[in-house]
């Protein structure tokens, strides 16, 4: 089995999605025949087909990237065929988008295909001026450019984006397809962004350990499986999560279930449980045997003194790895059931439908696409909910390795001051609310809950969060890796002391970015692009995000950075950075003029547009004076307690020396009165 699994895994993953993918069509009517224009089977068939080869090339790009990233070693040839496996996925989504994005057109064009001049003139129009076109042609340039650089690039930290990159080819999948229509269009889009990102890195990081099977070897695949596995866990929640929020979404109530869009989903649920199921043994049993396997196998070569022989192909070594592998080429089969299903169900007719003709429609609906909340009461900014997946997954994980990397810590015998964890919980907690409460229900339709919103980012979230000390727990925690592959604290070392952190870092660069990027994003069409568009509201929160957390840490930071300012001049930059934050509260306060009129003051909701942006502007002014006084006190305590340290310091030099400092002063004084004396 170990040998034949190369070809085997592979092919039983693409048959099994196949015929998961037919009778998913058949049962479902994805590929029936349309009553007005139909493309006839071949485009019918094709378009579900090559779907679904989109998401298989883009599962083996991603996951071999992120296997490279995280597991595998630049020092071996392993990392580089991981990347010509990337490159070779990441062809095949460039061939498979193209031939999608040419029958998307013939399916909703109804356009025969010929080999005319009008046909190339009616699909060149397409792809360039439809939204739905120009989506494919994205991420077909964007495929392409991916398989070229996985070619060019094999530096360990350019890698990282070419990553982004590969994931960036699938933002225009997630923005078209049941997401486009959804009432709840910013949850569906994240949903499937996340479900698509993370089920690639989950199948495409398995699919390249098989490929890599002979170049691993016994002695290496325990330790990349044990870091796969940590990526396959944490892929497997995620996906969860995001299956259920857009599958609720796309259903409705449960009684929907029962129809044809409500059998698919199940299916693929079933498939994902046994999947979990798989992914547990995996890492309780199979690996942990393979690894205590081959511990003992390097304890036995150390100590015998005979000439090493080869290992025994009937040892407990090669029967874990055989009972392994045949669990992967089922595990493989059951990616491809889910695979298949979910090709299907993007061509399935979903119980829930968007009126996108109803009349009774307020300005407020059309603009932001949501259902009206209630009136926002006071006390509805703390009972209206709207969870936001993306920050409540990024929290939550958050919160859980702080947390292991405390215990971690304790449990070797190292202390680590309990106040930094409650701070540090606080503040994800707070990031969780103001991402998912009552201020992320109104943002969109009331200026003044923005405002609160961003000043909570930039202010109050990192206070909380800066005195954590997240970088000196995961250099302490994280156990560090020697094999020339990096791990998080690898990665997280490599950010903080790189020339772009320490130039972000630098306390004047901080201050500037914090004040300075107020007035551009206010009065300049970032501002627009954040309200609008769901992608430039994730960058907003993750800008308030980064420059409130640099701001705050060159104040009152205890991770290390290149330099600290005195602290007399942490103060200066402190008050003459909120004095140019005030101002700008001001000049909101008493402005005349709205900004972005046409959003805010055509929402028609019955309120005052230029009232709630003024109220905005007294937000920006009175609530960013709470955080200001925090960190004032909290530089002041520092410096006092810096003072205190710096007087132990020279009492312990005294005691130790016998004040020899003391005494050759004295020395000297009366030295120089001896010789004025004689003079």
């Amino acid at each position: 089995m170990p040998r034949s699994v190369r070809v085997l895994g592979p092919a039983v993953l693409l048959a099994v999605a196949l015929l998961a993918l037919i009778a998913g069509l058949a049962y479902g009517g994805g590929a029936a025949p349309l009553p007005i224009q139909d493309p006839g089977p071949v485009a019918r068939w094709g378009l579900p087909v090559s779907k679904l080869v989109v998401n298989l090339g883009a599962a083996g790009m991603i996951g071999a990237l992120v296997l490279a990233l995280w597991a595998l070693s630049p020092k071996r040839r392993e990392f580089d065929l991981a990347l010509d496996v990337a490159a070779a996925s990441a062809a095949v989504l460039t061939v498979a988008s193209a031939a999608t994005g040419v029958f998307t057109f013939i399916v909703v064009t109804g356009t025969p295909v010929d080999l005319g001049n009008e046909f190339g003139a009616r699909l060149g129009q397409f792809i360039t001026t439809i939204e739905l076109g120009r989506a494919w042609l994205t991420t077909t340039l964007v495929a392409a450019a991916v398989t070229v650089l996985c070619f060019a690039v094999r530096n360990h930290t350019a890698l990282v984006f070419v990553g982004v990159l590969a994931v960036f080819a699938l933002v225009p999948m997630a923005q078209q397809g049941h997401a486009a229509g959804a009432a709840g269009h910013d949850a569906a889009v994240t949903g499937l962004g996340l479900h698509l990102v993370f089920a690639g890195a989950w199948l495409g990081g398995l699919l390249t350990i098989v490929l890599l099977r002979r170049e691993l070897g016994p002695d290496r695949l325990p330790e990349v499986l044990t870091r796969y596995s940590t990526v396959a866990l944490i892929c497997f929640i995620v996906v969860a999560l995001s299956g259920y929020a857009s599958a609720a979404l796309r259903i409705g109530t449960w009684d929907q279930l029962a129809t044809q869009y409500g059998v698919l989903v199940l299916a693929k649920v079933a498939a994902l449980i046994v999947l979990g199921l798989f992914g547990a043994v995996q890492r309780r049993f199979l690996i942990e045997r393979m690894v205590r396997a081959d511990a003992a196998g390097l304890d036995a070569r150390a100590t015998s003194s005979r000439t090493p022989r080869p290992a025994s192909k009937t040892g407990p070594a090669a029967s874990g790895q055989k009972d392994f592998w045949l669990l992967v080429v089922v595990e493989l089969a059951f990616m491809g059931i889910a695979s298949g299903v979910a090709a299907a169900l993007a061509r399935t007719a979903t119980p829930v439908v968007e009126d996108v003709g109803s009349l009774a429609r307020t300005p407020a609906e059309i603009l932001t696409g949501e259902p009206l909340p209630p009136w926002p009461e006071w006390w509805r900014f703390f009972t209206e909910w709207r969870p936001h997946l993306i920050w409540g997954l990024a929290c939550g994980f958050g919160i859980f390795f702080y947390v292991a990397g405390v215990i971690r810590l304790r449990r070797r015998g190292d202390r680590w001051p309990i106040y930094r964890t409650i701070l540090w919980i606080a503040g994800l907690l707070l990031l969780a609310y103001i991402t998912s409460g009552g201020i992320n229900v109104y943002e969109k339709y009331l200026f003044s809950a923005h405002m609160g919103a961003h000043m909570a980012l930039t202010m109050a979230v990192p206070v909380l969060l800066v005195p954590g000390a997240p970088v000196t727990l995961a250099a302490r925690a994280i156990r560090p890796r020697k094999d020339g592959s990096r791990g998080g604290r690898e990665w997280i070392l490599l950010a903080v002391h790189s020339r772009f952190a320490g130039i972000i870092a630098n306390p004047i660069v901080a201050a500037v970015l914090f004040a300075g990027s107020l007035w551009v994003f206010y009065y300049s069409p970032l501002f627009r692009w954040t309200i609008v568009d769901h992608i430039g509201h994730e960058w907003m929160i993750v800008h308030f995000l980064i420059t409130g957390y640099l701001f705050v840490q060159s104040l009152i930071g205890i991770d290390p950075v290149p330099y600290r300012l005195p602290y007399p001049f942490r103060l200066l930059l402190l008050l003459g950075t909120m004095a140019f934050h005030a101002f700008f509260g001001l000049a909101i306060m008493s402005g005349t003029g709205l900004l972005l009129a046409d959003w805010y003051g055509a929402m028609g909701w019955g309120t005052d547009a230029l009232a709630d942006q003024q109220v905005g502007g007294g937000i920006a002014w009175s609530v960013g004076e709470l955080p200001t006084v925090a960190l004032a006190i909290t530089v002041a305590v520092q410096w006092a307690r810096s003072d205190e340290k710096e007087s132990k310091r020279r009492d312990r030099h005294a005691d130790r020396t016998g004040d020899a400092e003391l005494e050759e002063y004295n020395a000297r004084l009366a030295a120089i009165a001896d010789h004025d004396r004689q003079g």
